[in-house]
């Protein structure tokens, strides 16, 4: 936690306030606000604290909203690249950025072949590492780091496969509607879709794939 964090959601649950009063707001920072409400605006200010406050550009703000529980809207802004995605339930992505990049994830025709990503190996119990390094052994590559950077390249097509652990919710909910809208799928290590339960997001895990003819066999692959 860091003062940017807490001064980012501090503007943010203004501007949704001023604007939408009726709704829910759910923060890292400062937690829940109008329990019950059929709609919930899930922040996450600074996403990759860690890169942030060591100059690297793989953090990002959140914004996700949830309509009874379902992620509907997510946005993954990168302030210091320019790049924002925007997903919307039913809508393809949109993408802002000063270099470019199309839109859309890319089909991966074998788990061979895939580009698979994590944030930390940290983030793994002993039990979720072990089921982890056996999908990672059925890939062509796996790289660490990125943070919510990670799901907007692979929404650009450019890595196929993230699995995390030890998620929250505002660390997914944006992240949801983001792939889904790029024509990827997002489901847990039991290949559950992921559905808002309180302030959680059930085991806390997180399989997402450009490519959703691959879900199966890495869904095996990360069998309990």
């Amino acid at each position: 936690m860091t003062i940017a964090d807490r001064e980012a959601e501090q503007a943010m649950r203004r501007v949704i306030t001023a604007h939408f009063p009726g709704d829910g707001i759910l923060g890292e920072e400062f937690g829940r606000e109008r329990e019950g409400a059929g709609r919930l605006w899930v922040l996450d200010p600074i996403d990759g604290t860690r890169a942030f406050v060591t100059g690297r550009p793989l953090f990002g703000t959140l914004i996700g909203v949830l309509e009874e529980g379902r992620p509907v809207l997510g946005l993954i802004d990168q302030p210091v690249t320019g790049e924002r995605w925007l997903g919307v339930a039913g809508e393809a992505l949109r993408f802002r950025g000063p270099f470019g990049g199309t839109p859309g994830c890319r089909a991966c025709p074998m788990l061979a072949e895939a580009e698979l990503v994590a944030t930390s190996p940290a983030m793994f119990s002993p039990a979720q590492a072990g089921r982890f390094a056996r999908l990672a052994g059925a890939v062509r590559r796996v790289s660490w780091g990125g943070d919510c950077y990670g799901y907007g390249l692979l929404a650009l097509g450019l890595i196929d496969i993230i699995a995390e652990a030890d998620l929250k919710l505002w660390d997914w909910a944006a992240l949801v509607p983001v792939i889904e809208s790029a024509g990827g799928a997002v489901c847990d290590w039991q290949g559950r879709p992921l559905v808002a339960t309180g302030d959680g997001a059930g085991d806390g895990t997180l399989l997402a794939l450009g490519d959703p003819a691959r879900r199966e066999a890495a869904l095996a692959l990360l069998a309990g």
